[in-house]
């Protein structure tokens, strides 16, 4: 019996985000000692979040907008204003939350108010991908929703690694993977309801990825480059690449 295209995108969406327990498992046995490695799991974390900026978020949704005939000046304009918006909504976000250690990430334990910013971001960044794949679903299109659902899953085996990696820096290992595989769930809630109410979030997808892209990037500059800076050592620096390059070639050879 064939599954409706509401069951099939919740089915695909929860299956995509349960992805990120699989990424999130090595930090069980990482544990306490990720804070000796601080310097090189945030630089893969940033490399991973600014790969999927742009190859995960904003090359898509520019995709989007020409599908739907924009063209490539209001596409670029829309595209632009959302990565902005995206990126105001966590700046204002961070000065309103309490100040805690600074520079960020600086000392024996990372501050608690860059890593929760970096979970959010990549929260957020989660909740459009849950939504493409529940719209993909549309009009029994399953051979494409379960492309887009496999291709988004992958992706976010890295995800869950910079997530794990980020909260292990402060809290305990469980503690650390729970958050990670929480930061994945918000695709199966998104992706049910793109594949229930496909006409009303089908032309606010594109905007939902560029807002989503605006925090990252946001995370990436205030939260995270600061800290990588003050590393002596290249290792941040290389783990920066290798996880720019690792979700670059996710994003590009599965979608």
């Amino acid at each position: 019996m064939t599954p409706s295209p509401e069951m099939a995108g919740a089915v695909g969406s929860l299956l995509a985000g349960m992805a990120t327990a699989v990424g999130a498992l090595p930090i069980l046995g990482i544990g306490r000692s990720a804070q000796r490695y601080q310097g090189v799991l945030l630089g893969f974390a940033a490399g991973v979040m600014l790969a999927a900026s742009f190859f995960s978020l904003i090359i898509p949704a520019l995709a989007h907008l020409k599908a739907d005939g924009a063209g490539p000046l209001r596409a670029s304009l829309v595209a632009a204003g959302s990565v902005a918006i995206g990126a105001g909504m966590l700046m204002t976000l961070g000065r309103l939350l309490p100040a805690v250690d600074a520079p960020c990430f600086s000392g024996d334990k990372a501050a608690t108010r860059s890593i929760w910013l970096f979970v959010l971001a990549i929260t957020l960044h989660n909740a459009p991908e849950g939504l493409a794949v529940g719209v993909s679903f549309a009009n029994g299109a399953y051979a494409e929703g379960s492309a887009t659902a496999f291709g988004i899953g992958i992706q976010n085996i890295p995800e869950g690694i910079a997530v794990g990696c980020a909260l292990a820096l402060r809290y305990s290992p469980v503690f650390a993977f729970l958050g990670a595989v929480a930061s994945g769930l918000v695709e199966p809630v998104a992706g049910t309801a793109g594949a229930v109410l496909v006409a009303e979030f089908r032309p606010l997808l594109p905007w939902a990825l560029c807002i989503a892209a605006g925090a990252m990037i946001s995370v990436i500059m205030s939260q995270i480059a600061p800290a990588i800076g003050q590393e002596r050592s290249d290792r941040p620096h290389l783990s920066f690449i290798i996880g720019l390059c690792l979700m670059m070639v996710l994003d590009v050879s599965l979608t």
